[in-house]
């Protein structure tokens, strides 16, 4: 179990949890959760009977006076084989708000009741649980590491049939099953470094007879692949932040509508018409695409209108933050002295505001001929959808998406750094390799950080904050 971690519920670990596990709102079933220590005096309690291990029992949910709260199924999970590793109660009764809430109460009460007059309370200390508790018991517990208890959170946000299968293999170890591999590769050939510095009197030339460089470099390989993994499965996780930039009236709020299949944005033939940013997130070939259409960039001197002032400001903010700048221009005005100039500008201020790929767009194809001068832009119609194919394949090319989800996995941002990281102290330590023996200890110094970086993906060496940061995000009950 990782140890060392003093996230603010830490404190209250001992502390048996309960919280409404499914989702608020009416439904056909709701779920009660309950975990702790020695949870079969509550379950007398409410159930008015021992349940059998792992097995669902349908039983009438009592309040104190005897009278039925609410009947429904009842599965108890005793230490360690259950979620948290600890026991584990789950309450399956209907799904109304009020039953719900009178069944997390019910609870609540039967815990503070004695179990005989004067004595102690049938389970000392229950109390609500906090966002994410529950898996950060599971984590605590050793039941899943760190990477597998995000995927939890990832497989409830997943937006696309990929992200949710990739975020399952995760969840099942997939991810985490090849980061272990690497990193035992890497406390092997660390093992035999640190045996060396050990013994500094053996004849030995290590770094020839272990085949150390030979051995770094199979790591490296492997870990580029899994690299290459993680960065398919953050773009599942967390998609690509798309920004439609240009001039008024070039087309941006059509584009979107066409992108998303829907009229979502109103257009209209009069300049300045999108105010503020509108956002949508569509999918393609199973990774989302967050598109925000912003308003039309022009100077400053030229508005004389506040509102739409504010709302280029702010489309200056939301291309700051862009992972891809969409920037589109319009082939009925391609040529005019004015929408050139009024475009270098634009040039000069997204050179200063952001360092995102940009991919140029030509729209209405369908009004007026491609130039040959168009370089590498696209060539399209947001009101036919020629090319608009084109522009979605190119999207994903800037994001580095090359397609195959299947037997992937999923994977966030701090994954990729933690996976970069990893290589690039796997790169130093070849290099004190080629030097000789004279730099072991160098050696042994970046073998260990690149193990330091690997472990702190599955959870084995990781930042409070980072843990807090993670589980934190999760909902209450989960």
């Amino acid at each position: 179990m990782p140890v060392g971690h003093n996230l603010p519920m830490l404190s209250r670990l001992a502390d048996p949890i309960v919280a409404i596990a499914t989702a608020p709102g009416r439904g056909a079933v709701g779920i009660v959760r309950v975990s702790g220590r020695a949870l079969p005096p509550l379950i007398q309690a409410v159930c008015g009977r021992a349940l059998e291990p792992r097995h669902a029992t349908h039983v009438a949910f009592r309040a104190a006076d005897g009278q039925p709260v609410d009947d429904g199924l009842a599965l108890y999970f005793p230490a360690p084989a259950s979620y948290t590793g600890e026991d584990v109660l789950e309450l399956h009764a209907h799904g109304g708000t009020v039953v719900l809430q009178l069944l997390l109460a019910r609870c609540l009460e039967a815990a503070a009741e004695p179990m005989d007059r004067g004595g102690e309370p049938r389970l000392k200390g229950l109390r609500l649980a906090e966002p994410g508790e529950f898996t950060t018991r599971a984590f605590l517990n050793g039941k899943l590491d760190l990477a597998q208890a995000e995927a939890v959170a990832d497989l409830i946000d997943a937006g696309t049939e990929a992200a949710a299968r990739s975020a399952a293999r995760s969840l099942q170890g997939e991810f985490s099953r090849q980061i272990d591999a690497l990193a035992s590769e890497i406390i092997e050939l660390r093992t035999l470094v640190e045996a060396t510095l050990d013994f500094p009197d053996e004849e030995i030339d290590f770094l020839e007879r272990a085949d150390a460089l030979g051995r770094l470099g199979r790591i490296a390989e492997r870990l580029q692949s899994v690299l290459a993994g993680a960065r398919r499965g953050a773009l599942l996780s967390e998609g690509i932040h798309v920004v439609l930039a240009g001039q008024p009236n070039v087309g941006k709020s059509s584009l979107l509508n066409a992108l998303a299949g829907a009229e979502l944005a109103i257009v209209t033939p009069i300049a300045g018409t999108t105010r503020d940013k509108i956002s949508q997130t569509m999918q393609i070939e199973g990774v989302p695409i967050h598109v925000v259409d912003t308003a039309g960039l022009r100077s400053p001197q030229d508005v004389r209108d506040e509102v739409e002032r504010i709302g280029i400001r702010r489309s200056w903010d939301e291309i700051a933050r862009a992972d891809v700048v969409l920037v589109l221009h319009d082939l009925t005005r391609w040529h005019e002295a004015a929408t050139r100039a009024a475009q270098a500008a634009i040039e000069a201020q997204l050179q200063q505001v952001t360092q995102a790929p940009r991919l140029h767009v030509l729209n209405k194809c369908d009004a007026a001929a491609a130039p040959n001068d168009a370089g590498g832009a696209i060539v399209m119609s947001a009101l036919t959808g020629a090319g608009l194919e084109d522009l979605r394949k190119a999207l994903l090319h800037q994001a580095g998406w090359h397609g195959g989800t299947e037997g992937g996995f999923i994977a966030r941002t701090r994954h990729v750094d933690a996976l970069r990281r990893a290589g690039t102290h796997l790169a130093a330590a070849a290099d004190h390799a080629r030097r000789g023996d004279a730099a072991l200890e160098l050696l042994a110094e970046e073998l260990r950080l690149a193990h330091e970086a690997l472990a702190a993906i599955t959870g084995a060496f990781t930042s409070d904050d980072l843990l807090g940061e993670i589980f934190g995000r999760f909902c209450i009950g989960k």
